[in-house]
């Protein structure tokens, strides 16, 4: 009985894959071919079952039909979890290769903030205070100006572009209201973005729920070789989701949460950093330093020896209860932030921040200062 139970199973992860897989194919023989797919890839396991999803069905289509590009697109944040960013990597790469080996339409790309955007010119060399959930000013710069950037592009050159998301209905209440919302009544697999202008949403992993991800995942090689087995690897070790692709701020919520712990190991929207935590009870103690730092750095956001009086407009700010509100980091808490990161560089033994990232900082210093000053 334990062997039909089981042949039943895989028959009917079979069965709930392959319509997936023709369900995909289906909508990229649609028309309008002329418009491209962008996959927004975390590289997280939503993520992984949609590229894994395009990949076969691509295979499945004659190559005189494959006439519309697919670009399957990550983001850097310059401060991704470490251990994350590396497998990110990996199956990039492993993925570009068998692309271009079995002649796909496939292009494997990375978008990163602009370089007076990223995490640590605007912390340390403008002062920006800490992220919170009421100030979360690093979502916007590092996540969605990077990625709505491309989406735009091709939708401009193009005339439309569709993205194709791993986002499901059982992630949570707010995603299953999002997603019914925006759905489409006339049949259609698309619907509108509603602040990219030119992109539509393909959702086609959004009625699998959690137990569909994991069984596809285990059950089913990676069409570009190999198996999903290091990704899997991943979450035992980490305890944890991802962060998930964001294309607006209303998607802004799944970054920072409980429910989503795979994103950038200086996050201090959180109040505990599950996830690096989970890598150094896995035994990589070499993420102790980062974890020691993220909490130093989340503990000193509202220290006012920490913080300028005025704001960064010059202007002495307080709250309708008549409570201050302080300005950015002063620049002796700049310093001590940095030459704390340096520390905790050192002892990580890999680079956490760019020499470009540090010239742009020096740069910031010196203009704020003159300006304090009255010089030039």
């Amino acid at each position: 009985m334990c062997g039909l139970a089981i042949e039943l199973s895989a028959k009917n992860i079979e069965d709930r894959w392959h319509g997936i897989v023709d369900d995909v194919k289906d909508e990229y023989l649609s028309e309008n071919q002329r418009y491209p797919w962008i996959i927004g890839f975390s590289g997280g396991k939503d993520s992984t079952v949609v590229a894994h999803a395009v990949f076969e069905a691509l295979l499945n289509i004659p190559p005189s039909k494959r006439t519309r590009h697919v670009y399957i697109v990550s983001n850097d944040t310059l401060v991704e979890s470490p251990l994350v960013i590396a497998h990110l990597n990996d199956v990039s790469k492993r993925i570009e290769e068998a692309a271009d080996s079995l002649g796909l339409p496939i292009t494997v790309a990375r978008t990163r903030p602009e370089s007076t955007q990223t995490f640590w010119v605007l912390l340390i060399g403008k002062g920006y205070p800490s992220p919170n959930q009421t100030m979360r000013w690093c979502t916007d710069r590092l996540k969605i100006q990077p990625t709505s950037g491309y989406i735009k592009k091709y939708a401009s050159e193009a005339g439309a572009a569709i993205v194709v998301l791993g986002v499901r209905r059982d992630e949570s209440q707010t995603r299953q209201r999002s997603i019914d919302k925006r759905r489409n009544q006339r049949g259609s697999r698309l619907t509108e973005h509603e602040k990219l202008t030119g992109a539509y949403i393909y959702r086609p992993i959004v009625d699998l729920t959690i137990d569909d991800i994991w069984e596809i995942l285990g059950y089913f090689h990676a069409p570009w070789g190999g198996t999903h087995s290091s990704l899997i690897q991943l979450y035992r070790d980490s305890e944890g989701g991802e962060c998930p692709v964001i294309l607006s701020s209303e998607e802004a919520p799944g970054c920072g949460t409980s429910n989503s712990r795979f994103g950038c190991w200086t996050c201090t929207v959180i109040e505990k950093d599950r996830s690096l935590q989970g890598f150094i009870d896995a035994g990589k103690h070499q993420y102790k330093p980062l974890i020691e730092f993220r909490d130093w750095l989340r503990s000193i956001r509202n220290d006012p020896s920490m913080r300028q009086a005025v704001r960064r407009n010059g202007k002495l700010t307080f709250a309708a209860s008549g409570k201050h509100i302080p300005g950015p980091f002063t620049i002796q808490a700049r310093k001590e932030i940095l030459e704390r990161l340096i520390k905790a560089q050192i002892e990580f033994g890999d680079k956490l921040i760019t020499e470009e990232e540090l010239d742009l900082i020096y740069q910031n210093w010196a203009q704020e200062l003159q300006q304090n000053t009255g010089v030039g």
